[in-house]
């Protein structure tokens, strides 16, 4: 199997890349992790990515020339596929056309269901019975991209905001990985 070149995003934690990172290590996952591009370069995965040695780039704010230097630097590393992961900001228009490629993202709803930002809250808010994930290609329209895969689990009258998250990315753990094989066994 040749493997596909990835990208990834983050502005946190980077547990979704660190994930990614150990399918990339196995033999059968369609693509290796080759750049991560990061809003915060506070970000703790950017101490992940020094500490397996992938080079990172910092992407400081949504202007032309800072988009042009990331997608020199994509085209570089010949990136097949970037991958939304905990990624604060949104891509713009122009961004998306040049890449030109597959762009996918990771929600913590099943969308079309609480769409932006605060999602954990409004769901406990709107007294959902179940949440989950969502992983769709990135279009134009804040989450609002095909889906690839969603996956859910049942709420809990206990269950509050850290709990929801801590339960939605155990999960988003292993959907990510498998959104990717799908999206490159089509």
């Amino acid at each position: 199997m040749v493997k596909k070149n990835a990208c990834i995003f983050i502005s946190g934690e980077g547990s979704n890349f660190k994930a990614l990172y150990k399918y990339s290590k196995e033999k059968n996952f369609p693509v290796n992790i080759k750049l991560l591009v990061t809003s915060n370069i506070r970000a703790k995965g950017v101490i992940f990515a020094k500490k397996v040695g992938i080079p990172y780039l910092v992407y400081k704010n949504n202007k032309l020339s800072d988009e042009f230097k990331i997608l020199n630097k994509i085209k570089q590393h010949k990136i097949s596929i970037i991958c939304l992961a905990g990624f604060m900001r949104i891509l713009s228009s122009n961004f998306i056309n040049v890449f030109g490629k597959k762009i996918i993202n990771i929600h913590p709803s099943l969308l079309p269901k609480f769409k932006g930002l605060n999602t954990y809250q409004r769901i406990l808010q709107n007294k959902e019975k179940k949440t989950g994930c969502t992983v769709h290609f990135v279009s134009k329209k804040l989450d609002g991209g095909k889906i690839i895969l969603k996956k859910f689990f049942y709420i809990k009258g206990s269950d509050n905001k850290k709990t929801l998250k801590i339960k939605t990315q155990k999960l988003e753990h292993t959907s990510y990985s498998q959104a990717i094989i799908q999206v490159f066994n089509k």
